[in-house]
């Protein structure tokens, strides 16, 4: 009497099914890092430990080379004023983020707190965790 095996088992391995999920996720991750982008603009922040729960309506920012920037518009400062008016307007208590280098000369820092005084803003400095 002969047994013979009806369902033999193949021990081929088909790697398609992997690979249609690696080239899934390898797409799914460069699409989502593409738009978790933060600013464009490169700052070195001072260090500092206090922390805001206040939520900013816009940024202003301070660069190395003395530019100033909302956003990331670039600004003279002659124009800041007018920029941050028709941007935010007559809002009560209008918070903006103040993004400067560390290496930037506190008069730079000045000008925009005195902006922001005239136009009763509220400005939270941004530093880097220490």
């Amino acid at each position: 009497m002969a047994l013979t095996q009806r369902n033999k088992i193949s021990i081929n391995f088909s790697s398609v099914g992997m690979t249609d999920v690696v080239f899934n996720l390898l797409i799914f991750f460069m699409l989502t890092s593409t738009l978790v982008h933060p600013s464009a603009l490169k700052l070195l922040l001072p260090k500092g430990s206090n922390q805001t729960s206040a939520k900013p309506l816009t940024t202003v920012s301070v660069t190395s080379d003395l530019k100033y920037y909302v956003e990331l518009q670039p600004v003279d400062l002659e124009n800041l004023e007018a920029v941050l008016k028709q941007k935010l307007g007559e809002k009560p208590d209008t918070y903006i983020s103040l993004h400067a280098d560390k290496s930037v000369p506190f008069e730079n820092v000045v000008n925009v707190l005195n902006i922001a005084q005239k136009n009763n803003y509220k400005l939270i400095i941004a530093t880097t965790p220490k």
